[in-house]
C-alpha cells in the first residue's frame, strides 16, 4: 500500500509498505479521509520519531476483522481514535484519562495517512466508533480534534453568558469559537497575526477579532466593559499569546492553555496577582472517549458547520504539500487528505 513517509516537515515521501496484518480483536480500515493536525508539523515533537507514517485525525471503511470481533463488521463506516486509556488506573478512575499511560503508548498501525491501518484490539475496544449516517467522512475527520476542544472547555467549566478570548484564530482557535457559540458563550473575542485567519474568524462568528500584534490586552477591556476575558484560550505555540493571555484574563477567570510552546520554555506568573484574584490556569491535552462520543453528537446534529473549514483536500502523493500548507499557516485552515483518491 501506499503512504506518505515523514522525514520533517519539508520532506514528506510517498512510500511503498506491506498493508497490516490484522490478529484477535483487530481490524483492518481502509482510510477515506485524514486531517493534517496542527501537532504533526510540531516538527520538535515529531521528528524525533522520524521517518515515521504521521496522521490520527482520521475515518475509513472497516475492510477486515479478527477473531472475536462482534461489535463491528466489513462495510462499517468508523472513526478509530489513537491514542486510548486504560479505564482501570488511578488516573482514569479519578477522571484524568489523558495522563494515563496507556493512553500515551497506545496508537494505530501505521498512521492516518496510508491507505489502510490496523487497530489493535484496545483501540478497537474502546476507541473505534461507527460514524453516523448523517457525518460524512470528511466531517468525521473533526471527531478528535473537536473532542479535544470538548475536553478543554469542559475543564474549563465554560459558561452560558462567559466572555470568551481565543488566543490563536488557526483550526483549534476556530473550534473552539464554534464550539462556545454552541454552549452559549456571550461575547467571542478572537485574535491572530494572518488576515486569512482573522477573516475567517469573523465568519464563523467572532463579536471581535484583534490583530495580535496590536495591545490584546487593551483592546478587550475596550470590547469587554473594562474587563478581562471570563476565559482566556491560547491555540498557538507563541510565547508572546502566553504572556496576552495572563495579561487579558479577568478576576476570577481562566487561562486554558489548549497549545504548547518548545520544550524547556518556562512562563512566569504573577502568582500574588493571580493568588489574590481567583484567577485559574489549566493545561489540555487529548481527550477521552467520552469527549469523543460528545463530538460524534454534535456533529450527527449539525451544531458546528465543520466542513465549511475545510480550505485544501488533497490526495496521498500531496500530502508534503499539506504539511507546507499547515506548518505555514497562511490562506489555510484544515487540510484533509484522501489517501484513495
Amino acid at each position: 500500500m501506499r503512504v506518505a513517509m515523514y522525514y520533517n516537515n519539508n520532506d514528506v515521501r510517498l512510500e511503498e509498505m506491506p498493508v497490516p496484518a490484522i490478529g484477535p480483536g483487530e481490524i483492518l480500515v481502509k482510510i477515506i479521509a485524514s486531517g493534517i493536525c496542527g501537532s504533526d508539523v510540531l516538527e520538535w515533537y515529531r521528528i524525533k520519531k522520524a521517518p515515521k507514517v504521521l496522521g490520527h485525525e482520521i475515518t475509513g471503511e472497516i475492510v477486515g476483522v479478527g477473531e472475536g470481533v462482534a461489535r463491528f463488521k466489513p462495510g462499517d463506516r468508523v472513526f478509530v481514535s489513537h491514542h486510548v486509556p486504560c479505564n482501570t488506573c488511578w488516573y482514569c478512575l479519578h477522571g484524568n484519562h489523558t495522563v494515563c499511560e496507556t493512553l500515551h503508548t497506545t496508537n494505530f498501525d501505521p498512521g492516518g495517512f496510508a491507505e489502510y491501518l490496523r487497530a489493535p484490539r484496545i483501540n478497537v475496544d474502546r476507541g473505534t466508533f461507527l460514524l453516523p449516517n448523517e457525518v460524512s467522512f470528511e466531517e468525521g475527520a473533526f471527531i478528535e480534534p473537536l473532542a479535544c476542544v470538548i475536553r478543554g472547555q469542559r475543564t474549563a467549566h465554560l459558561r452560558a453568558g462567559q466572555t470568551v478570548l481565543i488566543i490563536g484564530s488557526g483550526i483549534s482557535g476556530m473550534l473552539h469559537l464554534m464550539l462556545a457559540r454552541a454552549m452559549g458563550a456571550g461575547r467571542i473575542i478572537a485574535t491572530d497575526i494572518s488576515e486569512f485567519r482573522m477573516d475567517k474568524a469573523r465568519a464563523f462568528g467572532a463579536d471581535v477579532v484583534i490583530d495580535a500584534r496590536d495591545d490584546v490586552p487593551a483592546r478587550v477591556r475596550a470590547a469587554n466593559g473594562d474587563r478581562g476575558a471570563d476565559l482566556v484560550i491560547v491555540c498557538t505555540g507563541a510565547f508572546a499569546a502566553f504572556q496576552q493571555a495572563l495579561q487579558s484574563v479577568d478576576r476570577g477567570g481562566t487561562v486554558l492553555c489548549f497549545a504548547t510552546t518548545d520544550p524547556g520554555v518556562e512562563l512566569p506568573i504573577p502568582l500574588n496577582d493571580f493568588w489574590r484574584n481567583g484567577i485559574t490556569v489549566l493545561p489540555s491535552y487529548a481527550n477521552s472517549p467520552y469527549d469523543a462520543e460528545v463530538a460524534i453528537q454534535l456533529l450527527s446534529a449539525r451544531r458546528l458547520p465543520v466542513r465549511e473549514m475545510i480550505t485544501h483536500r488533497l490526495a496521498l502523493e500531496e500530502t508534503g504539500l499539506g504539511f507546507k500548507y499547515v506548518a505555514g499557516g497562511k490562506d489555510s485552515l484544515k487540510v484533509i487528505v484522501e489517501p484513495q483518491r
